[in-house]
């Protein structure tokens, strides 16, 4: 039984390989960006953004955080299915799940993917002692986000802002500054992630 789950679990990984590969070659090719300058543009190097677009590389949420900040995307978005959805409706059965190989934390889009909305939603269970440090900066159109705490606590730093959440609380931000997140407790926190892209009428 563990080695069919395990089998099962890096199908689904190298799916969810397939898809990223698959969505920021799009996202490069429609902001007209060359390997090199895409590079030179999120920090990450030109080699490894080859290895994500073939589907050889298994890159952190780090990394894919400073690759959606050059696209001008949330990291959601790298997630997304390239095809418009069908339903309307994201089926629990149907929302896959991406574990980070750094922290172990794992992540699920919960929106329908290829939904033309300004809205996503994203839950994460966040491992005891787990810690996650994002190198984030603005984006056009600015990106707004609310971490929704269901169960646990998590620590969140926003610029130089240290907020501490716990069951319950509920954080409004703007994606424009270096963002971490720590659960400092000895159990997994689980937290849902709104996301909303702002038109130019909300500044």
């Amino acid at each position: 039984m563990k080695e069919e789950n395990e089998s099962a679990e890096t199908e689904i990984h190298s799916g969810l390989n397939d898809r990223i590969a698959q969505r920021v070659r799009d996202l490069r090719a429609a902001r007209g960006f060359s390997l090199d300058a895409l590079a030179t543009h999120c920090g990450v190097s030109r080699s490894m953004i080859s290895l994500i677009e073939r589907g050889e590389s298994s890159p952190t949420a780090v990394v894919l955080e400073k690759l959606a900040t050059g696209l001008g995307v949330s990291l959601a978005s790298l997630f997304e299915a390239p095809a418009p959805a069908a339903d309307p409706v994201s089926r629990l059965a149907d929302q896959l799940q991406w574990r980070d190989p750094h922290s172990g934390y794992l992540r699920r889009n919960v929106s329908p993917g290829g939904v033309a909305s300004p809205i996503q939603i994203v839950e994460v269970e966040f491992p005891p002692g787990a810690r996650v440090a994002y190198e984030t900066s603005a984006r056009e159109p600015l990106i707004h986000q609310q971490v929704w705490v269901l169960d646990g606590v998590i620590e969140l730093t926003v610029g130089d802002e240290l907020h501490r959440l716990a069951t319950g609380d509920c954080l409004a931000m703007v994606l424009d500054r270096p963002t971490s997140f720590h659960n400092p407790s000895r159990k997994n926190t689980r937290y849902a992630v709104v996301i909303a892209t702002a038109p130019s009428s909300w500044r």
